[in-house]
């Protein structure tokens, strides 16, 4: 039995929505505690684009593609390396961390989930950009 507004391979509806809330209260949680640490707002106007040079992954294909961008954008590293951070007192690496947070959080507001191998439109939140439909039907076989 289908589920109305369920397609195979994606999150839709309400939960889509609470997943894009929730990128949107990571960004804005990291954005506050990088103010309140004091971090350096050029340095993270620097940084903040950093993973998506995990993107150039997609030269040697989808399935590396999809791997390097989401080894570089789920939240697991930069959690790992805040707390490292905040193990040893570099508050560097913390800041570094919400840097790396603010982006995984206002690319799942934008709607940019993570990546499956098929091809780099095909995300866990729904097909993107304009091989969306396209995507969608190639995604439901996997």
């Amino acid at each position: 039995m289908k589920t109305i507004g369920a397609e195979p391979g994606f999150v839709s509806g309400a939960p889509k929505l609470l997943l894009r809330l929730e990128g949107a209260a990571l960004m804005a949680t990291a954005l506050f505690y990088y103010a309140q640490a004091g971090g350096d707002w050029g340095r993270f106007a620097l940084l903040f684009l950093f993973p998506d040079l995990s993107l150039f992954a997609y030269l040697a294909g989808p399935r590396l593609g999809a791997i390097a961008y989401n080894l570089a954008h789920t939240t697991i590293g930069p959690f790992a390396y805040g707390v490292l951070g905040a193990a040893t007192g570099q508050p560097l690496l913390m800041q570094i961390a919400a840097i790396h947070l603010a982006h995984i959080g206002f690319d799942r507001l934008l709607g940019f989930g993570l990546k499956y191998g098929v091809s780099f439109s095909a995300t866990h939140l729904g097909p993107v950009g304009k091989a969306a439909p396209r995507t969608a039907s190639l995604q439901a076989r996997f």
